[in-house]
């Protein structure tokens, strides 16, 4: 690191969890962040001033007036224009140390395979059940870690998905089998899809969930010890609660990959 660095991240190189060499790791990182909107707005923008060395931003969207309510990488005078572009003068303006990379269109495919094989580490911040069970494959396939989370109304949720144990002691945890998005969400049992602009959202809620995405993604970048939780947080009362999740051995994504094999979700 540089003095300038140095003088940045000050406040993380007195926490004993970050110190210099944790600083370092989160400035060698490479993180793609799926989507722009309400989640991946805090997301991005801890992540950014953290000091995440390379972030793939993908989202195809257009800033839309009906955003600025929840989503603040963006702001009155981004409407109308790709958000990417929008979340990138943002970024650049909080922090212009990381490398931003763009990807101005919806990831599907070859392409999406291709970025996530890319990146250590990536942050689903996506709206659809068809775009989570999308990545969470390409994750599977390339064996890397997923952050993924949903807001809905008042209700919003988080969990670290497709973590491998490393060398290093207690990285993960003590179990060596991590659940996949399928492992807790299966595709045939996927509930009806709603969205924010039939069920509304609030706003506070996305920041909630947003910020413990980017908190959870540090933890894994910094190699700390987790525990395989569905975290969720609940707006009306601001309390949050967790369920233990576990890889399924069945599933059609992740066991049929050869991966160590668990057993379903629980209470």
């Amino acid at each position: 690191m540089n003095d300038a660095q140095l003088q940045r991240y000050a406040r993380h190189l007195l926490l004993d969890a970050v110190g210099i060499e944790g600083q370092e790791r989160l400035l060698a990182a490479r993180v793609l962040i799926l989507g722009l909107g309400g989640l991946g707005s805090p997301a991005a923008m801890y992540l950014a001033a953290a000091g995440v060395g390379s972030m793939t931003l993908a989202d195809g969207d257009h800033v839309d007036l009906t955003n600025l309510q929840r989503q603040i990488v963006h702001q009155s005078r981004s409407v109308g224009m790709l958000k990417v572009l929008s979340a990138q003068q943002s970024l650049q303006a909080l922090n212009p140390d990381p490398n931003y990379e763009l990807i101005e269109q919806k990831l599907e495919g070859a392409a999406l395979e291709q970025a996530v094989a890319s990146v250590d580490l990536v942050l689903d911040c996506s709206d659809n059940f068809q775009t989570r069970h999308a990545v969470n494959r390409a994750c599977v396939s390339s064996g890397v870690p997923l952050v993924s989370a949903a807001a809905i109304g008042l209700d919003g949720q988080c969990m670290v998905l497709n973590l491998k144990p490393q060398k290093e002691s207690g990285f993960a945890s003590a179990q060596s089998n991590w659940a996949c998005y399928h492992c807790v969400f299966p595709l045939d049992q996927t509930p009806t899809e709603v969205a924010c602009a039939t069920m509304g959202v609030f706003s506070p809620l996305t920041g909630m969930v947003g910020c413990m995405q980017a908190g959870l993604a540090i933890r894994v970048l910094l190699r700390q010890s987790l525990q395989q939780v569905l975290l969720m947080i609940d707006g009306r009362n601001m309390s949050t609660s967790s369920m233990r999740i576990q890889q399924d051995p069945d599933c059609a994504v992740c066991a049929r990959l050869g991966l160590d094999a668990g057993s379903g979700a629980s209470a």
